[in-house]
Protein backbone atom coordinates (compact mmCIF):
# COMPACT_ATOMS: atom_id res chain seq x y z
CA UNK A 1 0.00 0.00 0.00
CA UNK A 2 0.98 3.63 -0.33
CA UNK A 3 2.64 5.51 2.53
CA UNK A 4 1.07 8.08 4.86
CA UNK A 5 -0.02 11.45 3.55
CA UNK A 6 2.89 13.55 2.23
CA UNK A 7 3.45 17.30 2.59
CA UNK A 8 2.55 17.70 -1.09
CA UNK A 9 -0.75 15.87 -0.53
CA UNK A 10 -1.46 17.98 2.57
CA UNK A 11 -1.07 21.17 0.54
CA UNK A 12 -3.28 19.83 -2.24
CA UNK A 13 -5.99 18.82 0.22
CA UNK A 14 -5.98 22.25 1.89
CA UNK A 15 -6.19 23.96 -1.48
CA UNK A 16 -9.01 21.69 -2.65
CA UNK A 17 -11.04 22.11 0.56
CA UNK A 18 -10.73 25.87 0.33
CA UNK A 19 -11.38 26.27 -3.40
CA UNK A 20 -13.00 23.07 -4.73
CA UNK A 21 -10.96 23.83 -7.82
CA UNK A 22 -11.28 21.32 -10.68
CA UNK A 23 -7.58 21.85 -11.40
CA UNK A 24 -6.60 20.85 -7.85
CA UNK A 25 -9.02 17.96 -8.05
CA UNK A 26 -7.22 16.68 -11.14
CA UNK A 27 -3.91 16.92 -9.29
CA UNK A 28 -5.33 14.86 -6.42
CA UNK A 29 -6.59 12.24 -8.87
CA UNK A 30 -3.10 11.97 -10.39
CA UNK A 31 -1.49 11.91 -6.94
CA UNK A 32 -3.61 8.97 -5.81
CA UNK A 33 -3.84 7.10 -9.12
CA UNK A 34 -1.30 4.48 -7.88
CA UNK A 35 -3.92 3.50 -5.28
CA UNK A 36 -6.36 2.66 -8.09
CA UNK A 37 -3.71 0.50 -9.74
CA UNK A 38 -3.05 -1.29 -6.47
CA UNK A 39 -6.72 -2.04 -5.72
CA UNK A 40 -7.41 -3.08 -9.33
CA UNK A 41 -4.32 -5.29 -9.27
CA UNK A 42 -5.55 -6.97 -6.10
CA UNK A 43 -9.09 -7.53 -7.41
CA UNK A 44 -7.92 -8.81 -10.80
CA UNK A 45 -7.11 -12.17 -9.17
CA UNK A 46 -10.86 -12.83 -9.16
CA UNK A 47 -11.31 -12.34 -12.89
CA UNK A 48 -8.38 -13.94 -14.71
CA UNK A 49 -8.82 -13.19 -18.41
CA UNK A 50 -12.56 -12.50 -18.07
CA UNK A 51 -12.17 -8.77 -17.44
CA UNK A 52 -9.46 -6.49 -18.81
CA UNK A 53 -7.24 -4.88 -16.22
CA UNK A 54 -7.70 -1.56 -18.03
CA UNK A 55 -11.46 -1.83 -17.45
CA UNK A 56 -10.88 -2.36 -13.73
CA UNK A 57 -8.73 0.76 -13.70
CA UNK A 58 -11.46 2.75 -15.45
CA UNK A 59 -14.07 1.62 -12.92
CA UNK A 60 -11.67 2.35 -10.06
CA UNK A 61 -11.01 5.92 -11.19
CA UNK A 62 -14.71 6.72 -10.68
CA UNK A 63 -14.40 5.40 -7.14
CA UNK A 64 -11.34 7.58 -6.52
CA UNK A 65 -13.13 10.69 -7.81
CA UNK A 66 -16.10 9.90 -5.57
CA UNK A 67 -13.78 9.47 -2.60
CA UNK A 68 -12.04 12.80 -3.23
CA UNK A 69 -15.38 14.62 -3.48
CA UNK A 70 -16.80 13.08 -0.30
CA UNK A 71 -13.73 12.80 1.94
CA UNK A 72 -13.89 14.65 5.25
CA UNK A 73 -10.46 15.36 6.78
CA UNK A 74 -12.03 16.16 10.15
CA UNK A 75 -13.11 12.52 10.62
CA UNK A 76 -9.54 11.48 11.35
CA UNK A 77 -9.65 8.60 8.85
CA UNK A 78 -6.74 8.08 6.44
CA UNK A 79 -7.76 9.00 2.91
CA UNK A 80 -6.16 5.86 1.50
CA UNK A 81 -8.30 3.67 3.75
CA UNK A 82 -11.47 5.52 2.76
CA UNK A 83 -10.55 5.72 -0.93
CA UNK A 84 -9.61 2.04 -1.14
CA UNK A 85 -13.13 1.09 -0.09
CA UNK A 86 -14.67 3.52 -2.58
CA UNK A 87 -12.44 2.29 -5.41
CA UNK A 88 -13.14 -1.32 -4.57
CA UNK A 89 -16.86 -0.63 -4.39
CA UNK A 90 -16.91 1.15 -7.74
CA UNK A 91 -15.13 -1.75 -9.44
CA UNK A 92 -17.47 -4.35 -7.93
CA UNK A 93 -20.58 -2.28 -8.72
CA UNK A 94 -19.60 -2.19 -12.38
CA UNK A 95 -18.85 -5.91 -12.40
CA UNK A 96 -22.32 -6.52 -10.96
CA UNK A 97 -23.83 -4.55 -13.86
CA UNK A 98 -22.09 -6.94 -16.26
CA UNK A 99 -24.11 -9.76 -14.63
CA UNK A 100 -21.08 -11.97 -14.14
CA UNK A 101 -22.75 -14.21 -11.57
CA UNK A 102 -25.48 -16.47 -12.99
CA UNK A 103 -28.19 -17.51 -10.53
CA UNK A 104 -27.14 -21.16 -10.81
CA UNK A 105 -23.52 -20.47 -9.84
CA UNK A 106 -24.02 -20.52 -6.08
CA UNK A 107 -25.76 -23.89 -6.37
CA UNK A 108 -22.80 -25.20 -8.36
CA UNK A 109 -20.50 -23.86 -5.67
CA UNK A 110 -22.41 -25.79 -2.99
CA UNK A 111 -22.25 -28.96 -5.10
CA UNK A 112 -18.47 -28.63 -5.47
CA UNK A 113 -18.02 -28.03 -1.75
CA UNK A 114 -20.16 -31.07 -0.96
CA UNK A 115 -18.21 -33.24 -3.42
CA UNK A 116 -14.92 -32.04 -1.95
CA UNK A 117 -16.04 -32.83 1.62
CA UNK A 118 -17.38 -36.28 0.71
CA UNK A 119 -14.31 -37.27 -1.30
CA UNK A 120 -11.87 -36.06 1.35
CA UNK A 121 -13.71 -38.11 3.98
CA UNK A 122 -13.65 -41.16 1.70
CA UNK A 123 -10.06 -40.83 0.45
CA UNK A 124 -8.45 -39.47 3.62
CA UNK A 125 -6.74 -36.71 1.62
CA UNK A 126 -7.70 -33.63 -0.42
CA UNK A 127 -9.21 -34.90 -3.71
CA UNK A 128 -7.72 -34.15 -7.11
CA UNK A 129 -9.54 -31.93 -9.60
CA UNK A 130 -10.23 -34.95 -11.80
CA UNK A 131 -11.76 -36.81 -8.85
CA UNK A 132 -14.07 -33.91 -7.98
CA UNK A 133 -15.09 -33.59 -11.64
CA UNK A 134 -15.82 -37.32 -11.74
CA UNK A 135 -17.91 -37.10 -8.57
CA UNK A 136 -19.94 -34.30 -10.17
CA UNK A 137 -20.25 -36.13 -13.48
CA UNK A 138 -18.67 -33.34 -15.52
CA UNK A 139 -15.51 -33.00 -17.62
CA UNK A 140 -12.32 -31.56 -16.15
CA UNK A 141 -12.64 -28.61 -18.55
CA UNK A 142 -16.16 -27.87 -17.33
CA UNK A 143 -14.92 -28.14 -13.74
CA UNK A 144 -12.16 -25.59 -14.38
CA UNK A 145 -14.67 -23.29 -16.11
CA UNK A 146 -16.92 -23.37 -13.03
CA UNK A 147 -13.93 -22.75 -10.75
CA UNK A 148 -12.99 -19.66 -12.77
CA UNK A 149 -16.57 -18.36 -12.62
CA UNK A 150 -16.72 -18.97 -8.87
CA UNK A 151 -13.94 -16.44 -8.28
CA UNK A 152 -16.34 -13.63 -9.20
CA UNK A 153 -19.07 -15.17 -7.05
CA UNK A 154 -16.72 -15.27 -4.05
CA UNK A 155 -15.85 -11.61 -4.53
CA UNK A 156 -19.48 -10.48 -4.84
CA UNK A 157 -20.56 -12.56 -1.82
CA UNK A 158 -17.81 -11.15 0.37
CA UNK A 159 -18.56 -7.60 -0.73
CA UNK A 160 -22.26 -8.01 0.05
CA UNK A 161 -21.38 -9.24 3.52
CA UNK A 162 -19.08 -6.30 4.20
CA UNK A 163 -21.70 -3.83 2.96
CA UNK A 164 -24.36 -5.30 5.23
CA UNK A 165 -22.29 -5.58 8.38
CA UNK A 166 -19.72 -2.77 8.53
CA UNK A 167 -19.83 1.00 8.41
CA UNK A 168 -17.12 2.82 6.50
CA UNK A 169 -15.25 4.17 9.51
CA UNK A 170 -16.04 1.51 12.13
CA UNK A 171 -13.45 -1.06 13.16
CA UNK A 172 -14.32 -4.71 12.40
CA UNK A 173 -14.25 -5.52 16.13
CA UNK A 174 -15.08 -3.00 18.81
CA UNK A 175 -14.07 -3.22 22.45
CA UNK A 176 -17.36 -4.83 23.51
CA UNK A 177 -16.96 -7.57 20.93
CA UNK A 178 -13.39 -8.28 21.95
CA UNK A 179 -14.50 -8.54 25.56
CA UNK A 180 -17.17 -11.11 24.72
CA UNK A 181 -15.91 -14.61 25.69
CA UNK A 182 -18.12 -16.28 23.06
CA UNK A 183 -16.75 -14.07 20.30
CA UNK A 184 -13.19 -14.68 21.48
CA UNK A 185 -13.61 -18.46 21.58
CA UNK A 186 -15.34 -18.60 18.20
CA UNK A 187 -12.69 -16.36 16.66
CA UNK A 188 -9.91 -18.65 17.91
CA UNK A 189 -11.81 -21.72 16.68
CA UNK A 190 -12.15 -20.22 13.21
CA UNK A 191 -8.44 -19.33 13.13
CA UNK A 192 -7.54 -22.88 14.10
CA UNK A 193 -9.82 -24.44 11.47
CA UNK A 194 -8.60 -22.02 8.81
CA UNK A 195 -4.92 -22.61 9.62
CA UNK A 196 -5.44 -26.37 9.42
CA UNK A 197 -7.34 -26.05 6.13
CA UNK A 198 -4.64 -23.84 4.58
CA UNK A 199 -1.98 -26.34 5.65
CA UNK A 200 -3.79 -29.06 3.67
CA UNK A 201 -3.90 -27.08 0.42
CA UNK A 202 -1.55 -27.99 -2.40
CA UNK A 203 1.80 -26.20 -2.35
CA UNK A 204 0.79 -23.91 -5.22
CA UNK A 205 -2.59 -23.05 -3.69
CA UNK A 206 -0.96 -22.39 -0.34
CA UNK A 207 1.58 -20.08 -1.98
CA UNK A 208 -1.16 -18.10 -3.75
CA UNK A 209 -3.16 -17.70 -0.52
CA UNK A 210 -0.06 -16.63 1.39
CA UNK A 211 1.11 -14.10 -1.20
CA UNK A 212 -2.37 -12.66 -1.74
CA UNK A 213 -3.85 -12.50 1.77
CA UNK A 214 -0.76 -12.26 3.95
CA UNK A 215 1.78 -10.50 1.72
CA UNK A 216 -0.98 -8.45 0.02
CA UNK A 217 0.54 -8.76 -3.45
CA UNK A 218 -1.31 -8.11 -6.70
CA UNK A 219 -2.18 -10.75 -9.30
CA UNK A 220 0.63 -9.54 -11.55
CA UNK A 221 3.19 -9.72 -8.74
CA UNK A 222 2.13 -13.23 -7.73
CA UNK A 223 2.24 -14.34 -11.37
CA UNK A 224 5.81 -13.05 -11.70
CA UNK A 225 6.96 -14.77 -8.49
CA UNK A 226 5.38 -18.15 -9.32
CA UNK A 227 6.26 -17.91 -13.03
CA UNK A 228 2.83 -19.00 -14.26
CA UNK A 229 0.12 -17.07 -16.12
CA UNK A 230 -2.21 -14.69 -14.34
CA UNK A 231 -5.21 -16.81 -15.36
CA UNK A 232 -3.57 -19.83 -13.73
CA UNK A 233 -3.03 -17.84 -10.52
CA UNK A 234 -6.69 -16.80 -10.61
CA UNK A 235 -7.73 -20.43 -11.00
CA UNK A 236 -5.50 -21.58 -8.12
CA UNK A 237 -6.97 -18.84 -5.94
CA UNK A 238 -10.54 -19.87 -6.70
CA UNK A 239 -9.81 -23.55 -6.03
CA UNK A 240 -8.14 -22.70 -2.73
CA UNK A 241 -11.01 -20.46 -1.59
CA UNK A 242 -13.57 -23.13 -2.53
CA UNK A 243 -11.64 -25.74 -0.52
CA UNK A 244 -11.35 -23.39 2.46
CA UNK A 245 -15.07 -22.60 2.33
CA UNK A 246 -15.92 -26.29 2.47
CA UNK A 247 -13.68 -26.68 5.53
CA UNK A 248 -15.20 -23.78 7.45
CA UNK A 249 -18.62 -25.44 7.51
CA UNK A 250 -20.94 -23.63 9.94
CA UNK A 251 -18.53 -20.71 10.16
CA UNK A 252 -18.79 -19.79 6.44
CA UNK A 253 -21.51 -17.22 7.11
CA UNK A 254 -18.95 -15.19 9.03
CA UNK A 255 -16.83 -14.80 5.91
CA UNK A 256 -19.42 -14.90 3.13
CA UNK A 257 -23.05 -14.02 2.67
CA UNK A 258 -24.91 -17.10 1.43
Amino acid sequence: MMSDITSKQTVLWKQYIETRSSVIREKLILEYSPLVKYVAGRLSIYFGNNVDYEDLLSYGIFGLIDAIDKFDLSKGVKFETYASLRIRGAIIDNIRKLDWVPRTLRQKNKEIEKAFTELEAKLGRPPLDSEIAGQLGISIDDFHKIINDLNVSHLISLDEFLEQNYEMNVEFFNDNQLGNPTTYIESNEIKSILASAIDKLSDKEKTVITLYYFEELTLKEISAIMKVSESRISQLHSKAVTRLRSKLGKHKSILYEE
